[in-house]
């Protein structure tokens, strides 16, 4: 463990020679390249460092005891010396987690693509609820939303709607909200107060960069038509609304949320790079070992991930059995506690994992 944390730290040296270099700073790409490089292993390198500055005050205090000393001294050494251990025994649990191999996607901004699913109006409600729900999340973050398709229904939800998310490390922390999420409550137009269960799907993609999927314009079908509103009525007469197809995988993506066509197609762009990205990746994971998959979920999009259930104030997370009696606090964007438990479920499968290798 010890050589590769020292070999992180020499590469993030040399890091800081290449950013130096007057050819790199005058090349914006490799700049950007090796900038995010650098940025990416900052942490680990600095908490190797308290590492090594503890170790050697750690040596420094074993090295005091073997000395003549007065019983105060000799008391307050130790005292020092326990503090040391401790404090060195943490750093060796952080780096153990800063060595895990991250997810490349981490840092990405997000597209999300959340729809109704099983329960007509009060799903398309409910889609609207978890819309919300990521809105204020963003939002304390410090992300911005950009909305790029929504299909609305006349009681205030959503058939359809997807978003980006943007803000660094969006995807380190929403890629777990992938999967069916489920509610359970009275509709407001059930008369008997009877509880019914809807559903609703979230997908998140992490934004695909052009380097990462080569999309050939030949690949692509483009159609235009007329933006629409609620129940199809015209609401734009020009041709400014966007349909992209995708003729080798069948990936189709329309928005017409903007009035310009060009902006339209700039928005299409971004979500059919990303959902041709998020197949391969697809497709990819299902040959993956299955005993090496996360223990929170193999990221299937039909897998039930999430109760949210109304008359407890209960949310559930099947996945790692956390129930939690704060879900008025959670639709209002509170999710940390459940996004926190998540990363260190997956966290600690990767670490047994990498120790039964």
């Amino acid at each position: 463990m010890f050589d590769r944390l020292q070999a992180v730290e020499d590469r993030y040296e040399r890091l800081n020679e290449l950013l130096s270099d007057p050819e790199i700073v005058n090349d914006p790409k490799k700049l950007r390249e090796y900038s995010k490089e650098q940025s990416g292993i900052q942490e680990t390198v600095e908490v190797y460092r308290e590492y090594k500055s503890v170790k050697e005050q750690l040596q420094d205090a074993k090295a005091m005891l073997e000395e003549k000393l007065d019983a105060d001294m000799r008391e307050m050494v130790k005292e020092e010396l326990s503090e040391l251990e401790d404090t060195n025994e943490e750093l060796q649990a952080r780096l153990k987690i800063l060595l895990i191999p991250k997810d490349p996607n981490d840092d990405k901004n997000v597209i999300m693509e959340i729809r109704g699913a099983a329960g007509g109006d009060e799903a398309a409600l409910f889609a609207g609820d978890l819309y919300r729900m990521y809105s204020r999340y963003a939002e304390v973050q410090g992300w911005k939303i950009d909305v790029i398709e929504a299909s609305s229904t006349g009681v205030g939800g959503y058939k359809e709607i997807i978003f980006m998310i943007n803000g660094n490390g969006a995807y380190s922390k929403l890629k777990f909200e992938n999967g069916a999420h489920r509610v359970q409550r009275v509709p407001e137009t059930e008369s008997g107060g009877r509880i019914h269960t809807s559903t609703a799907t979230v997908a998140v993609l992490p934004e695909a960069e052009e380097v990462e999927i080569d999309i050939h314009d030949k690949d692509i079908r483009v159609d235009t038509f007329a933006s629409s509103g609620p129940g199809g009525q015209s609401v734009n007469t020009t041709m400014s609304a966007v349909r992209l197809t995708h003729l080798p995988t069948g990936v189709v993506v329309s928005c017409q949320d903007e009035k310009s066509q060009i902006k339209n197609k700039e928005k299409a762009m971004k979500v059919l790079r990303a959902r041709v990205y998020d197949k391969f990746q697809q497709e990819a994971q299902a040959e993956y070992d299955q005993q090496r998959k996360s223990a929170v979920g193999s990221g299937d999009r039909s897998e039930r991930i999430r109760t949210y259930n109304f008359p407890q104030n209960r949310v559930t997370d099947h996945r790692i059995g956390l129930t939690i009696q704060k879900l008025d606090q959670i639709l209002q964007g509170k999710l940390d506690e459940v996004i926190d438990t998540l990363i260190m479920e997956e966290q600690s499968a990767k670490l047994e994992a990498a120790s039964n290798e």
